[in-house]
């Protein structure tokens, strides 16, 4: 069979476009909220108990979608779960009121979430240690670009065929990505016929080398086995103080402006690329990861509390930008994390983990928001600006040395 360059590049590519239907899919509903909410007479406060029955989902589905993946593998996984996801975005169609939106969006919620541990095994096993950041950060990217294209697709959506069929339309897209899915990436790099002996070389040498020091390959771990390795706190504890922050800015301003200036995929990208091109020039997988979300940090908090006092909307919108910018170069490098430590069997239980304690953080500080804004924002970037160098310091606490652990007995 004739074989193609840079298969993994494909890849990736899918995955990210995936992201950006994920984005699309879930943002659907707060797009065309007033419009609905006006159909079926429903109100705000509804709306937020329907964005809580999708993040207590979403947590849930981390976890679960993570052992999933590692146990079926990636090609299998990401096709139940876009599958999963358009059916119940396209669900949304059908929903009457509350209980029927509640119970919709629980189940996009714990579908959407396999996207993200699904898409750090499958960097494990097909990206070397150096260019794993930078392929998160295309991962990450998607994300941002989802975020900017849902606004003004869902709404041309919305005037040409109303609301419920555009639920239907924004499903369609999810169950065409399943096609090139299946084509692209029909076996793993071991097997993959269309892999040149260079890029399969390129991928399998240092997984190679690792299963060698160990013995042998690497077995898949259960949840209580990871969570014994301090390490993996690490993933946990961080993502637990860092994703927050991010969420606080998608669920309470309006960061419209941000998003269109593009900053944060941006900081996806560099912050991929920075680490990787410290390890090629020679830095440890340790210092790069480490020195690179440091930079992240330092660029985010100052920003963050600068943004308090900002005296024209604009300015504190492209300050927040810029913050963010930084958040994208920290969240892609701790995301990383679960393959610097762990082979392909058990990256994506560990990154599913770190998913979860994520919502947990992010949950606690939503819930936060409405008692601190009463009367100003000051507290709430304050409270932004301090989970920055709290989630900075779990890596540094947990993680030790960030190297491919030797696995115990």
């Amino acid at each position: 069979m004739r074989t193609v360059r840079g298969v993994r590049w494909w890849i990736i590519t899918l995955i990210g476009i995936a992201t950006v239907i994920n984005y699309i899919d879930r943002n659907s509903l707060t797009v065309m909220w007033s419009s609905i909410s006006g159909d079926l007479g429903l109100h705000k406060e509804q709306l937020a108990l329907i964005i809580s029955a999708f993040m207590i989902a979403y947590a849930v589905g981390q976890g679960v979608s993570g052992r999933i993946f590692d146990w079926l593998g990636t090609r299998v996984s990401f096709v139940i779960t876009i599958v999963m996801w358009s059916v119940s975005c396209g669900l949304h169609s059908l929903a009457q009121g509350l209980l029927s939106f509640s119970l919709v969006r629980a189940l996009l919620g714990f579908s959407e979430a396999g996207n993200w541990p699904g898409a750090t095994k499958s960097n494990a096993e097909w990206f070397p240690a150096k260019e794993r950041a930078f392929a998160q950060g295309i991962f990450n990217a998607g994300a941002s670009l989802g975020a900017v294209l849902s606004a003004p697709v869902i709404a041309g959506l919305y005037i040409l065929i109303g609301w419920r069929l555009t639920f239907v339309a924004v499903a369609v897209l999810g169950l065409l990505w399943v096609i090139p899915w299946w084509i692209v990436n029909r076996a793993r790099p071991e097997e993959h016929p269309w892999l040149t002996p260079e890029e399969r070389e390129h991928i399998l040498g240092g997984r190679v080398a690792a299963d060698e020091q160990r013995g042998g390959e690497e077995r898949m771990l259960s949840v209580r086995e990871l969570l014994s390795y301090k390490q993996s706190w690490s993933v946990i504890a961080s993502r637990f103080f860092i994703d927050p922050i991010w969420w606080l800015f998608v669920n309470w301003l309006p960061i419209y402006l941000a998003e269109s200036f593009g900053f944060d995929a941006a900081g996806s990208l560099f912050g991929g690329w920075l680490s990787g091109h410290l390890i090629h020039r020679g830095w440890t997988v340790n210092a790069a990861r480490k020195w690179t979300i440091v930079l992240g940090g330092v660029i985010m908090a100052p920003l963050l509390v600068v943004s308090a006092f900002a005296s024209e909307p604009l300015i504190a919108v492209l300050e927040i930008a810029v913050a963010l910018f930084g958040y994208q170069i920290v969240i892609n490098n701790i995301q990383t994390l679960p393959s610097d430590f762990f082979s392909g069997k058990s990256v994506g239980t560990l990154a599913g983990l770190g998913g979860t304690s994520a919502v947990a953080g992010v949950l606690i500080t939503t819930w936060l928001v409405p008692a601190i804004t009463q009367t100003s924002y000051v507290l709430f970037f304050f409270l932004a600006a301090l989970l920055v160098p709290v989630g900075t310091l779990m890596v540094f606490v947990f993680a030790g040395k960030i190297h491919r652990l030797p696995l115990r007995p």
